[in-house]
């Protein structure tokens, strides 16, 4: 998986808890039993999710560090892509 993918991946899942996080303070009031297993079930996915992410964005830290020149060509083409689209406009 290239740099640019992972770091969409991180992002889109990063999102995902944001908004798991904000369903579970939705339904906080709600009570019952099925409720309350299926909190504590998302709670443990979004404690998984969360450490998951940590260890995805210290890897790409550690990529980024050890490849420097590689990041700064991918930024760079990716920056003039963008820009020739944008410019299209």
């Amino acid at each position: 998986m290239d740099n640019l993918s992972t770091e969409r991946l991180v992002k889109d899942m990063r999102a995902v808890v944001v908004d798991a996080e904000d369903l579970l303070k939705a339904t906080a009031s709600q009570t019952g039993e099925q409720v309350d297993k299926v909190r504590a079930r998302a709670e443990k996915s979004l404690r998984v999710a969360r450490n998951r992410l940590k260890e995805v964005g210290e890897t790409i830290d550690d990529q980024v560090h050890q490849h420097p020149w590689t990041t700064a060509g991918i930024a760079a083409g990716v920056g003039l892509l963008l820009g020739f689209l944008l410019g299209k406009r």
